[in-house]
């Protein structure tokens, strides 16, 4: 059995990121969606976007959805994940995610790491831009869930 872990802060989780896990959950047995924390925020929110993540991609069989606090490879190992799924938008994201590839398996030869690229309609998309627009009073309906505009809008989440 092949399990993904497809790592990120998700701050918010958005169409793209659905997207990703969709198209992964046709390439693997089980994906897990892990939700790192961030210095820069609260514990209580990791719990609050790991709760909108797993209401976004409820509609999507074989993915869990579980916050972490540890280096990434050692997550992996925790949970069983053989591979871990990075999604690429730019050459930036490669080049940064090409680093992160290599320092992870310096850590863990073992754990493989792929890149996706999002669909082309998702391809724009990312969390600080969606949080920009929402700062903004912008619509963001057509980027994130419908729960994930809510909590944006409401400022559950920043």
């Amino acid at each position: 059995m092949k399990k993904v872990l497809y790592p990120g802060t998700f701050n918010p989780i958005h169409n793209g990121h659905a997207d990703l896990v969709q198209r992964a959950a046709n390439l693997f047995d089980s994906v897990v969606l892990g939700i790192a924390t961030s210095p820069h925020k609260s514990p209580s929110e990791i719990q609050l976007r790991v709760d909108l993540a797993k209401e976004a991609l409820s509609h999507i069989d074989s993915v869990e959805v579980v916050g972490f606090n540890t280096l990434t490879v050692d997550f992996a190992r925790e949970i069983g994940a053989t591979i871990i799924l990075k999604g690429i938008r730019t050459v930036t994201d490669f080049d940064y995610e090409f680093q992160m590839l290599n320092m992870n398996r310096a850590l863990d030869p073992d754990i493989e790491t792929v890149f996706l690229a999002p669909s082309e309609e998702n391809s724009y998309i990312s969390s600080s831009l969606v949080r920009q627009i929402a700062g903004y009073g912008g619509d963001i309906d057509q980027f994130v869930h419908p729960v994930v505009a809510e909590a944006l809008k409401s400022k559950k989440i920043s």
